[in-house]
């Protein structure tokens, strides 16, 4: 690997266990309930975020790059009423930032610009990996909010 390619696998890399440790951190000032519990009539709880954050790392990096064979079921990443243990949901977003990591480790100089194909979307793998980072991120902000206003007295006492 090019020093190039190193500096852009372990930037990325930083950044994307950087904000699972955000979302793992955040996670732990909630309970079940609150984990699960969508303040709004519109977005989502903390919860099916983290289920539409994993799920779309193993869409976009996974099935598309790492070619490992996940088949996305997006609308459930929003809808999904089984209420999964939070450890548990929060540990296949950890599963999926680990193949993330272990798929970014294996960049060369050559696949940052191999052409990157899904719907109507057609740039390089590098943008992929970008993109999936910006969305990462864009959640992390939504998910700040709802920890913030889930700790407002008025929805401390979720059970």
């Amino acid at each position: 690997m090019d020093n190039l390619s190193a500096t852009l696998s372990r930037s990325l890399i930083y950044s994307f266990q950087d904000y699972n440790n955000s979302v793992q951190d955040l996670s732990q000032t909630l309970t079940e309930a609150q984990f699960w519990h969508n303040p709004y009539s519109y977005g989502n709880s903390f919860g099916h975020l983290v289920l539409h954050l994993t799920g779309n790392l193993n869409h976009f990096i996974g099935t598309h790059i790492a070619d490992t064979g996940y088949v996305r079921q997006r609308e459930l990443e929003f809808t999904d009423p089984n209420h999964y243990p939070k450890q548990e949901t929060l540990l296949r977003l950890q599963e999926a930032v680990d193949m993330v990591v272990v798929t970014l480790e294996g960049q060369d100089s050559s696949s940052w610009t191999a052409p990157y194909a899904v719907g109507n979307i057609k740039d390089t793998r590098l943008d992929a990996f970008l993109r999936t980072l910006a969305h990462f991120h864009h959640h992390l902000g939504q998910m700040i909010y709802l920890v913030r206003e889930l700790s407002a007295s008025k929805y401390g006492e979720l059970t």
